[in-house]
Formats: structure tokens, sequence, C-alpha cells
């Protein structure tokens, strides 16, 4: 892995802040628990996809079929690879704080502490797959990742099979920034006995 220490993300903004309308004055902030009590009354629907952010509804973009693929091939490579300590989750919500949840495609953590304990110091490894967005994954969503101090994240070029590899966050950012091609081995810190190479992709049928 070619390694960029403490590069700038693409996206320059600051960590997450609500936004304000054009006449200056501050938007309607949500916590979790509202979008939560909202999804279960149904005035959003159960698969509406969207994260919240600093407060705000983020709308996310459609998936096209090459995600798609490459989630599946994950899932299926996490599932039987993954040493019996370890566990992972797709698209699960994942609660950072009262006003903030992402979606990443897949997360790892330890089975013990079990999807209920899911949070940012227990998350061992989140997993972002890239297309339209890789751009917004790579940038703006890898400074909310490091605010939280998630310890590794991995974001995917769905295109071209290499991925951007961003761990060691300090004071709210990631300090070890490097990039991984797709005949590479990419090898998580915090799950030993577990690695995968995005080139192994091309041979999968399902």
């Amino acid at each position: 892995m070619s390694t960029l220490i403490a590069e700038p993300v693409e996206d320059g903004s600051d960590p997450p802040n609500s936004t304000r309308a054009a006449e200056g004055l501050p938007r309607r902030r949500f916590t979790v628990a509202e979008i939560e009590s909202f999804v279960e009354a149904g005035v959003i629907a159960e698969d509406e996809r969207f994260e919240l952010i600093g407060g705000e509804i983020v709308p996310m973009s459609p998936e096209g079929m090459r995600h798609e693929r490459i989630k599946m091939w994950l899932n299926e490579t996490l599932i039987r690879n993954l040493p019996r300590q370890f566990a992972t989750n797709p698209e699960t919500t994942f609660r950072l704080s009262e006003d903030t949840f992402l979606e990443p495609d897949f997360v790892v953590f330890e089975r013990a502490s079990g999807l209920e304990g899911l949070k940012g110091d227990t998350c061992l490894l989140a997993i972002e797959i890239g297309v339209s967005s890789l751009a917004y994954d790579r940038g703006r969503k890898a400074e909310i990742y490091g605010a939280f101090g998630i310890r590794e994240l991995w974001v995917i070029d769905a295109r071209r099979l290499e991925a951007r590899i961003f761990r060691e966050p300090q004071d709210g950012r990631y300090t070890s920034i490097g990039n991984c091609l797709k005949a590479e081995t990419l090898t998580p810190l915090a799950v030993p006995g577990f690695s995968l190479r995005l080139a192994d992709f091309e041979h999968f049928e399902g």
C-alpha cells in the first residue's frame, strides 16, 4: 500500500454542522431518535436511503449494478473469511452521536460487543464503495469518520478496483492515508487473520 501522510481530503468543508437557509436563518436540525420515530410512524419509508449528519438529512445517491455486485462479493468474502471473533453487517445504521448516523456499506466489529454495542470506538473497520459518490466518500464522508475516531476506513473505487485507506485518527482527522491497487492485499490493522484482494472480484460469478 502506498502511503500519503496527512493528505488533505478532496472536500475541504468543516466537520458536521447545520447549514443555513438562504435568508440566513438556521435550518431545523433533527436527532437520531426523532428520525427513528418518523420511520416507526411511517412518516419516512423504511427503505428510503439517507444519512443524518449534524442533524441534517442527507439523501444518498441510487446504487448502480456495479456497486451492487461488488457489495455482494464483499459480503460473501467477509462472511466466509472473517475469523469467528469478528462480525460484519451491511448497510447498518451506524449511530455516531445524537444527531449523526451514517450507513456504510459494511462495518466490522467484535462479535462479543454485538451490533447493539456498535459505536465509534468499537468499529474496527468501515467500508464504503464509491461510484458516483467516490469524491464525497473520500472527502467529506471520510472527514466525518475521522471526526468520530473510526480507526480504519476503506473507500473502494468501484470502477478501478482500488482502495483509499484511512487510518490513525488523531484530533478528529486521519493522519495516515494511502492507496491500495487492485492486485495488492488489503489487511485491516484491527482485524487479524483477514485480508482480501480487490482483483479477486473479477472472478466473481454471483
